[in-house]
Formats: C-alpha cells, sequence, structure tokens
C-alpha cells in the first residue's frame, strides 16, 4: 500500500474536480485527484453538448472531459484512478482518506468534487435509449428538440421547471405524473397550469421507453394508469425524466454539515464547508444550476480559495509565502 501526499486532494474527476485541478496545479499546489467510480463525471453518459462555451460545432461529453483531464496533467495534476472510502475530517489539516485500493491519501486541503446523479425510473430501455430521445436534464438537451413534442415525467419541482423551460423550444409539452395532483411550490403550478404549451396526464405511470424500428431514437411511451391499470402508448420524440437528483455524498454524513436532500451545505457564495481547509464544488454542493460550465466555475473558486487558505495559515505560522502562478 502507498500513501500519497499532496497540498490539494480533489476527490471526483468532472468538470468542477478537473478545473479545481487545474487552477491548483496552476498556483503550485501539485494537487491529486481521486477520480471515484464515474471518471469524468456525469459528462461520460452525454452525448452531444452544444452549451459549453468555446466550441462553436456539437461536441461529446467523454471527448470533452478527456481534453479537461489532459490539461489538468500537463500543468501538474496526478490523476489516479481509485475511490475514496473514508476520510477523517475532524483531526484537521492534514486530511487523510483511504481509497478502496487501501493506499492512503493525504492533503493539506481537501476538495470535495463528488458530484450527483440524477434519478432514473429503472423502466425498460431507459438505459439503451439514453442521448437517444430520453435525457435527465432539459437545460441540457431541450435545444434539440426544437418544435418537436416532448413529455417531462416527474410532480415536483424539478418536472415543473423543466416543462416550463422547454417550452422555449417546444408548443406541444406533456407533464406525466403517477398521481392526481403535484408536489411542487404553488407558484410553480399557477404558471404551469397558464402555460398552454403544457398539457398534464394524471395518474399515469411510465413503465417502458420504445424506440423507433429504424432504430434512431425514442418513438413513444409505455403509460400505465395508476388508478385503473389501462395500459396505453404515448408518442413523443423526446422524454425528460425529472424526478430529482441524489449527490455522492454517503461518505461525508455525520462529517460535514448537508441539506435535507443530502446536498452538502457551504457559506453562501463560496465553496467553504464548516471545515477550514475542506471545500465543496460543483453538483454536490449545487442542487439548482447543475450544469458543466457552473461545476467547473465552482471548482475554480474552491482552487482559488484552498490557494488562498494555505498562504494564510503558512503566513500565520511565520513561513515564507508559496509563489503564485498567474491565473
Amino acid at each position: 500500500m502507498t500513501t500519497h501526499t499532496t497540498r490539494m486532494l480533489i476527490i471526483g474527476s468532472g468538470p468542477a474536480g478537473l478545473s479545481a485541478a487545474i487552477y491548483g496545479a496552476r498556483a503550485g499546489m501539485q494537487p491529486i485527484v481521486v477520480q471515484g467510480l464515474q471518471p469524468g463525471g456525469q459528462l461520460t453518459i452525454t452525448t452531444d453538448v452544444e452549451n459549453y462555451p468555446g466550441f462553436r460545432d456539437v461536441i461529446q461529453g467523454p471527448w470533452l472531459m478527456e481534453q479537461m483531464q489532459a490539461q489538468a496533467e500537463h500543468v501538474g495534476t496526478r490523476v489516479i484512478w481509485d475511490t475514496i472510502v473514508d476520510i477523517d475530517l475532524a483531526s484537521g489539516s492534514p486530511f487523510t482518506a483511504t481509497g478502496d485500493s487501501g493506499d492512503t491519501y493525504v492533503g493539506d486541503v481537501v476538495v470535495i468534487a463528488t458530484g450527483a446523479q440524477a434519478k432514473w425510473l429503472g423502466v425498460l430501455g431507459e438505459q439503451e435509449l439514453g442521448g437517444k430521445g430520453v435525457s435527465a436534464c432539459a437545460t441540457c438537451d431541450g435545444f434539440f428538440f426544437r418544435g418537436k413534442k416532448v413529455a417531462v415525467i416527474g410532480g415536483g419541482n424539478t418536472a415543473v421547471e423543466e416543462a416550463l423551460y422547454l417550452t422555449n423550444h417546444s408548443d406541444d409539452v406533456t407533464l406525466i405524473h403517477r398521481r392526481d395532483e403535484l408536489r411542487s411550490e404553488k407558484i410553480l403550478q399557477d404558471r404551469l397550469f397558464a402555460n398552454p404549451k403544457i398539457k398534464v396526464l394524471w395518474n399515469k405511470q411510465v413503465t417502458r421507453f420504445l424506440g423507433d424500428p429504424a432504430g434512431q431514437g425514442l418513438a413513444s411511451l409505455e403509460l400505465k394508469d395508476t388508478v385503473t391499470g389501462a395500459v396505453s402508448d404515448f408518442i413523443a420524440d423526446g422524454a425528460f425524466v425529472a424526478i430529482g437528483h441524489k449527490p455522492a455524498t454517503e461518505l461525508f454524513k455525520g462529517k460535514l454539515p448537508m441539506d435535507e436532500n443530502g446536498y452538502l451545505l457551504v457559506e453562501p457564495g463560496t465553496p467553504r464547508t464548516s471545515i477550514p481547509g475542506v471545500f465543496a464544488c460543483g453538483d454536490v454542493m449545487d442542487h439548482i444550476y447543475r450544469q458543466a460550465v457552473t461545476a467547473a466555475g465552482t471548482g475554480c473558486m474552491a482552487a482559488l480559495d484552498a490557494e488562498r487558505f494555505l498562504a494564510h495559515r503558512e503566513f500565520e505560522a511565520g513561513k515564507e509565502l508559496p509563489s503564485v502562478a498567474a491565473y
């Protein structure tokens, strides 16, 4: 077993973690990124990306993450394929984490970028048609369904917000909910019911996604009436599963404050957690925006705050201030 030491230990390798690594490496902190169970994060299961700044044409999510990792490594980041299974935050800096491999990771600061995963229905066709008409992010993929018929599955704030957003691209949006009333805030419901582009199907449960015979994408949704049990087909070009997200924060339960949904709590407007030297960025602390570009932005913030934390600590200890690379 090996002990890896670094000034900046980054847990997670999506846009937030790799952006933190790029900025941290350029500040001379020689960061280590522990990739986790899904190296590259959610973008590695995203096909077309059209809203990341700097690219005129549609790019592929996995390719974008490969480029981010290559840039991070080029400026001095070590990327290690391992999964953190335990971490001691209570003892303060330096923090010690244990990998599934048995290796130990010691970092003067820790950047948590473990992300979040969309909740899925777990029905037939959902995985096979992912990126081919079935999505969990209207903001990411709604643009591809301009002028087409789309469905949103869910009944909470996320589903209503997704349905409202999709009216920017489609005049035919249907919200499908398994109950006879929504769970979202009343103000959102009022906006939904007032929008002529949106229809609601009550007491309907999606039991299957069906592709077209040519294998080009989604053709319809199989629905089961939750009251009568009757089965029907709903034709749609796109379907957006909007039943919430689950942040990857199991590792930090009892160690860091979280909200009722498990998202890490940070000081408003910053990536700083309640423990000095521990920072959280990306979807693990952001349940509102959940975009690659916002995750990257908070990763940058985490690295800048981490560098300032270390510089202040070393100054207070009477040490020579480290040289800081230009950002």
